[in-house]
């Protein structure tokens, strides 16, 4: 159980921060973006879950979750795999939340129209929030993978499937809040020349 009774430290500082194994890194160190670019995404979907509550309930009970697993995620990499024995288990993604929301965009994929075009972020309100959330776990992703190729970090391989299925659903997800893909604003390829 996490308990919060101040919220500044002060340890901070110094330009550090802790990492859930309680060793300090720098707060613009590649494991801390990473994680902090998890949770500008969640951030990003919990603006998007202002517009689908009651017109899509059960995507945003899927974004609910998903929400959820991103904490799981913050906290996978907020604790890096060193070997070390600690006092306790660390949480990590695992590959049934992967198949769980694989499960989800094949759910949601099924009604789509098919695609025949790229698609611009916009058409609802919905769509177009999505469309950022997306866009800023595209950006976590990226900073995942290249925390993975840093010699002498460890990733969670899961972590980063997760991440990657996570962008792929806010694509699915913003095609279905437009219309199952009716509205969707589409790409045309030099039309403004």
């Amino acid at each position: 159980m996490v308990v919060l009774n101040k919220i500044y430290t002060r340890t901070g500082d110094d330009g550090t921060t802790a990492l859930g194994s309680g060793d300090r890194r720098k707060k613009y160190d590649l494991r801390v973006e990473s994680y902090g670019t998890v949770d500008e995404a969640n951030a990003c979907i919990g603006m998007a879950r202002l517009h689908t509550g009651t017109a899509h309930p059960e995507l945003d009970a899927m974004l609910s979750r998903i929400q959820n697993d991103l904490f799981d995620l913050g906290a996978d990499l907020a604790v890096p795999e060193t070997g070390e024995k600690l006092e306790y288990e660390p949480l990590r993604i695992i590959a049934s939340q992967v198949e769980r929301i694989e499960a989800d965009i094949d759910l949601l994929n099924k009604d789509l129209s098919p695609l025949r075009s790229f698609i611009l972020p916009g058409g609802s309100p919905a769509a177009a929030a999505l469309h950022l959330a997306r866009t800023v776990a595209r950006r976590a992703e990226r900073l995942i993978a290249q925390l993975a190729d840093v010699e002498g970090e460890k990733v969670n391989p899961e972590a980063l499937r997760y991440m990657n299925r996570v962008s792929d659903f806010l694509f699915v997800a913003s095609r279905t809040v437009n219309d199952n893909g009716g509205d969707d604003v589409l790409w045309v390829p030099g039309d403004n020349r």
